[in-house]
């Protein structure tokens, strides 16, 4: 075995010990939704908005959608231009349900950032311009593990400074994601700031099978993370959205969309980025906020919820 297949099984078991520590079992019988006070076969579900402080644009929409109940929840990139603008407004606001969308990539051709810690700390994590790298792929080869946590923990450090009290963290482009050691540091994060994190249950294909059997009966895991693909635009926005709403089974389930007002702004932003751009996410904006979505929940008996819920059952006195 080389030194390198060797490094990276230490990783993986230091992975699933943090998983085991990081998921609570149930109490008794109980699952998280009659923890939570639902009925055991409840359909528990997230509407989260990715990318707040991306742009005006985006602020502008995620507000919007907030303040109609269009989504339950949100979460905000704190290293780019936009992320104190709506930080304000979630310190002005408590109890917007708004985690970190823990950020090291910068996909956009003629839009970019880098970190919030100084480059010459970070020098793994950027390019040669400084920005960080435009695809996961690329920042999976060179990302040392020191260098992100150092990164990600300013991030969610400057959030809580100004004002933001996080629900959760997720990860922009699933960018924590990249590599095992970039994964141990996520649950790492999770267990030093005691929030939840995304990470569906699909991920334990990852593991061998006797851990990730053991790993099912953990409650904090997503059971199904809906996205918008683009192969599945086939008719009308709202159809995907509609199937795996009419499909969705108990448990935790997330529906990730992607709002901004589709405007000048936005567009020259995401110039050249047909998918998840400025007219898509227009798109999604008219969505959760039309009554044919918000009637499709109460049709199928979706109970909203939020990360914030997830985070006061994880650090209750009697399941820590």
């Amino acid at each position: 075995m080389n030194l390198i297949n060797l490094k990276m099984k230490k990783l993986l078991l230091a992975v699933i010990c943090l998983l085991i520590t990081l998921s609570v079992s149930s109490q008794g019988n109980q699952n998280l939704a009659e923890l939570l006070g639902y009925p055991r076969d409840s359909k528990l579900l997230i509407i989260h908005a990715d990318d707040m402080g991306l742009a005006h644009s985006v602020n502008t929409a995620c507000i919007r959608a907030f303040d109609n109940k269009g989504i339950t929840s949100g979460s905000i990139m704190v290293p780019c231009p936009w992320a104190p603008e709506i930080a304000s407004y979630v310190k002005d606001h408590p109890g917007l349900d708004v985690g970190i969308h823990l950020t090291m990539t910068a996909e956009w051709d003629q839009y970019k950032w880098g970190g919030i810690t100084s480059s010459d700390q970070i020098p793994s994590l950027l390019d040669k311009n400084n920005y960080f790298y435009a695809s996961v792929e690329e920042l999976g080869k060179v990302a040392k593990g020191a260098e992100a946590e150092k990164e990600l923990r300013a991030q969610i450090d400057k959030a809580i400074a100004s004002g933001v009290q996080p629900t959760h963290l997720d990860t922009h482009m699933a960018s924590v994601l990249a590599n095992p050691e970039l994964i141990k540091i996520y649950l790492n994060l999770s267990e030093i700031y005691h929030l939840p994190i995304l990470f569906p249950r699909s991920y334990l294909s990852w593991f061998p099978p006797d851990v990730a059997k053991t790993l099912e009966s953990k409650i904090f895991l997503l059971d199904n993370l809906f996205m918008l693909d683009p192969k599945m635009i086939t008719g009308k926005w709202i159809d995907a959205y509609k199937k795996a709403i009419e499909e969705m089974k108990p448990g935790l389930n997330e529906m990730i969309v992607h709002l901004a007002v589709d405007n000048d702004e936005m567009q020259a932003i995401s110039k050249g980025h047909d998918d998840y751009g400025s007219a898509w996410r227009q798109h999604d904006l008219d969505l959760v906020l039309s009554n044919e979505f918000k009637d499709l929940l109460k049709t199928n008996h979706i109970i909203l919820i939020g990360w914030g819920q997830i985070r006061d059952l994880m650090n209750a006195p009697g399941l820590k």
